[in-house]
């Protein structure tokens, strides 16, 4: 006999048994340590990623807050530069009105003229009141004219050169 068949079989299955159950036992606290592990390195990336959020959502309202107080600056600077391009605007059409005003005097002193060339003209003979009265009716209407044209371009001129430099100074103003 041997020293195996001493032993009886039941003592050899209680002995494998509590083999398989210590082995379980360790695979079992392994477990959980590992898990445990787990836990503590997810509740440290939750407090790396809510860390992450918080920095993100604060660069984010610092950049939006400097988006804003340029924006706020670029629109004081365009406010600012349209009311002085109407004030500009306004003193040149005054300007134009007063000159409007003074070439309709000088209209007047041209039809005035041409009244006092036909009055005394009607002394002279036919025809050469007929060719001296339409010389001055020409030159006449070819002043009133000019001057009309003359002064709608420097109105229009005056206009334009108000709005590029009230363009340019915002431009400008945002640039720097």
């Amino acid at each position: 006999m041997t020293w195996r068949a001493a032993v009886p079989t039941w003592c050899w299955w209680l002995i494998a048994l509590a083999m398989v159950a210590g082995g379980q036992e360790i695979r079992v606290g392994a477990g959980k340590a590992e898990a445990a592990a787990a836990r503590g390195e997810t509740a440290s990336a939750r407090a790396e990623l809510s860390d992450y959020r918080l920095e993100v959502s604060e660069r984010d309202r610092r950049t939006a807050a400097q988006a804003r107080a340029v924006e706020q600056r670029r629109q004081a600077l365009a406010d600012e530069e349209g009311a002085s391009a109407r004030q500009k605007l306004e003193l040149a059409q005054g300007r134009a009105a007063a000159a409007e005003s003074a070439a309709g005097g000088l209209r007047g002193e041209i039809a005035r003229l041409r009244a006092g060339r036909a009055a005394t003209c009607d002394s002279i003979a036919a025809q050469q009141r007929q060719a001296g009265t339409s010389a001055v009716v020409v030159l006449g209407g070819l002043l009133e004219e000019s001057d009309r044209m003359a002064g709608d371009l420097a109105a229009a001129l005056e206009r334009s050169r108000i709005a590029g430099l009230a363009c340019e100074s915002i431009y400008n103003g945002l640039t720097k």
